[in-house]
């Protein structure tokens, strides 16, 4: 399977300090890389550096082959989607929200309107087309959120931890919902976690970063198996399991 994602010798800055580095990470076309980590550790870096919106100091970032910096922004920016931890909607009606992104490509009405009733059925939220957002609970926001980043169909997908403020039934589903959606799509995708279980139910392969480097990356089960050293160990032990 072709690589959507290639990171080699990536290093990103805040001023002098060293913030986050990864020597060597790919990622497969229709493949999910959970990403876990302690606070602080680099996990959101990664996601920004993934988006555009960070730059590396040294190192490239290949996206379908070919360096990041060598894509047109506006280009790049229409191939990827991003779903944040609180749900970003606007003072409008759920089915407005969702196509909001299309609505600035200027995509035909038609076809606006499909994607839309498509997306919103696979999320279940087709019955709350017409409320409000602020009359959403949070589990429903978020799953407009995550309705808004599918309509567009985009290559990549980046998810930073978008279920930590649900409650443990309401995430459960979403949970299961959105890796059905991903698995059934063929997606690409990177999702940030603190929770181990989750990031087995999502992923393929798991990142884990500690202190701003990668230290393993390997598949789930393999990871909670044989940790690469020490640290990994201990951060696994403390993790939600």
């Amino acid at each position: 399977m072709a690589n959507l994602i290639e990171i080699n010798d990536l290093q990103m800055k805040r001023g002098e300090r060293v913030t986050f580095e990864v020597q060597s990470l790919s990622i497969a076309r229709g493949e999910t890389l959970a990403v876990v980590g302690p606070n602080g550790a680099g996990k959101s870096t990664l996601l920004f550096a993934l988006a555009g919106l960070l730059k590396p100091a040294t190192g490239e970032i290949r996206f379908n082959g070919k360096p990041l910096n060598q894509w047109d922004a506006l280009e790049y920016r229409r191939k990827i989607a991003f779903v944040f931890q609180a749900p970003l909607l606007m003072d409008m009606t759920v089915e407005q929200n969702v196509a909001l992104g299309l609505k600035f490509r200027s995509t035909p009405i038609e076809e606006t309107r499909a994607r839309v009733r498509k997306w919103m059925k696979y999320l279940d939220i087709d019955s709350l087309a017409k409320r409000r957002a602020s009359q959403l609970s949070g589990g429903e926001a978020q799953r407009v959120s995550l309705a808004r980043a599918f309509v567009l169909e985009p290559e990549l997908l980046l998810l930073d931890e978008p279920f930590s403020a649900l409650d443990p039934p309401t995430r459960a589903k979403l949970l299961e919902d959105l890796s059905a959606l991903l698995s059934k799509d063929n997606l690409t995708a990177v999702f940030v976690t603190h929770n181990l279980n989750e990031a087995a139910q999502m992923s393929h392969q798991v990142a884990v970063i500690l202190d701003g480097k990668v230290r393993q990356i390997g598949p789930p089960r393999e990871i909670k198996a044989k940790p690469a050293d020490e640290a990994v160990a201990a951060f696994l032990h403390e993790m939600p399991q």
